[in-house]
């Protein structure tokens, strides 16, 4: 997050086989040309799978910053990136309907997020500009004080993670997350517990949206479509297993 003070089948196939008495042998649904065809399940596309960086460069840039290494099969931010600058995003592809799904630990006090819809430009210096949040923080040892809308799992600065169904881990305890978001519902879900739900662009979405915390923003949130980030905000944060699909 960028720390702002706000006041504030299963597949079944049909198997209706038509036997036929005669010598020329039974004649199935598919070749009568009646089957209803099952879709196959959407497949993952990796974004990183241990070893490669290819796809990630720096937000606004053409190449991946220093401050972002592969170590032991994780992506690892170093946190030396700031509030400015050091912030990444999947730069070969913009996903609009989408589940996306990885692991995440983070170094204690520290503080992170996932943003989709990234949308680049000169006008923007960095993804929380205009892109939503998916709150990556240690809510136990941040030194100081969080409010709902700043604590992991939220929908940062809109919508709160439940704090009945998050499970929170130490500093340096992996987890998983997954945001599957849709015109019509988002979700974030945290360590297998679904924490936030909200209908994009609705009359609550626009409501919270317009209650003054993104007044220095506006074209926050207004993408439909956009770009994969991660964020440094000066702490070191390892990710794995980063895979998406599309809707």
């Amino acid at each position: 997050m960028k720390y702002i003070p706000f006041i504030l089948s299963a597949s079944f196939a049909l198997s209706g086989l038509y036997a036929c008495n005669s010598d020329s042998g039974k004649t199935s649904a598919v070749e009568a040309g009646t089957a209803t065809e099952t879709p196959a399940e959407k497949e993952w596309i990796i974004l990183f799978d241990g070893t490669s960086l290819e796809g990630w460069r720096g937000f606004n840039q053409e190449a991946l910053p220093e401050n972002w290494v592969v170590e032991d099969g994780t992506l690892k931010s170093l946190g030396t990136g700031g509030d400015i600058g050091g912030d990444i995003v999947y730069g070969t592809r913009a996903f609009e309907d989408f589940e996306l799904s990885l692991e995440w630990k983070i170094s204690e006090g520290g503080n992170s997020g996932i943003f989709y819809h990234v949308q680049e430009g000169e006008q923007y210096q960095a993804p929380y500009e205009n892109a939503p949040e998916y709150q990556l923080i240690d809510d136990i040892g941040f030194p100081e004080k969080l409010e709902d809308w700043q604590q992991v799992g939220a929908d940062y600065a809109m919508y709160p993670a439940d704090p009945e169904k998050k499970i929170v881990k130490k500093a340096g305890e992996w987890n998983s997350s997954r945001i599957v978001f849709t015109k019509e519902k988002a979700e974030y879900w945290l360590n297998g517990q679904k924490v936030v739900e909200f209908v994009p662009w609705s009359d609550d979405w626009n409501r919270r949206r317009n209650s003054g915390k993104w007044d220095d923003y506006p074209d926050y949130g207004k993408a439909r479509t956009g770009l994969i980030g991660l964020q440094d905000h000066g702490s070191v944060i390892w990710f794995r297993n980063i895979k998406i699909r599309q809707d």
